[in-house]
């Protein structure tokens, strides 16, 4: 871990509520500890996303970094239990994403922070892209082979991730050579982290290094889509 930022972003106390939280999901223990979630996890979560917004305008003026509570970079604690099978009302991670401007939703190109008990990581990319996104991402990578090939030659840590489809995609001949990244229904690529590697000092440099390492990966979905990168 290196930085030239002498700042630490997040304590071990979130951890701490994180697990608390997962052996107590239910809002009675929430209300009895609200206190401790607005300063050891919301707090330092939008005061990380606040600290993130220079570092991402060198990366790309089209990503937005936006320390607002509600709905905004950090993700909601609240779970939707509409359309779930586990009733619990609250996560149990926190979720960052820094989107670009042009997205209406958390599965446009972004990168995001995932902290969860034995569970952190960095991703990059876009998730379960709706279908004429995916579209026009296969005709990118089947247009411009070369391009792709750069674009997801992640380093720092970094590997391509997500869901594949079993079979060619109509249209895609399964003889294609770049059949595999053909078939992707995710564009994201993941770098692991631990919980140390979080809480220590220089972390929110050592995520915009992260960010920029896998940034040709999110500038190739970028072009692809026909949103602005540069």
């Amino acid at each position: 871990m290196g930085g030239g930022t002498a700042q630490r972003s997040f304590s071990p106390a979130l951890f701490r509520f994180l697990r608390e939280l997962k052996a107590m999901n239910d809002r009675e223990w929430f209300a009895a500890n609200k206190d401790r979630y607005e300063a050891d996890v919301r707090g330092p979560a939008l005061d990380f996303v606040a600290d993130m917004a220079p570092h991402l305008e060198r990366i790309s003026p089209h990503f937005v970094a936006d320390p607002r509570p509600a709905g905004r970079s950090l993700f909601r604690i609240h779970r939707d239990t509409r359309f779930s099978r586990g009733k619990s009302p609250y996560k149990t991670y926190v979720g960052v994403q820094f989107r670009h401007e042009l997205a209406k939703d958390a599965h446009a190109p972004g990168f995001y922070l995932h902290l969860e008990p034995k569970g952190v990581f960095v991703g990059a990319g876009t998730w379960r892209p709706d279908a004429p996104a995916l579209a026009k991402i296969r005709e990118a990578i089947a247009a411009d082979p070369k391009a792709w090939r750069a674009g997801k030659r992640v380093g720092g840590g970094f590997e391509l991730a997500g869901e594949s489809l079993k079979r060619a995609p109509a249209g895609y001949d399964p003889e294609h050579p770049l059949i595999d990244d053909l078939k992707r229904k995710d564009f994201i690529c993941v770098a692991t982290l631990s919980e140390k590697d979080v809480c220590g000092v220089g972390f929110v440099d050592e995520f915009a290094r992260m960010c920029r390492e896998a940034s040709p990966l999110v500038r190739f979905l970028c072009v692809a889509l026909a949103a602005p990168y540069y």
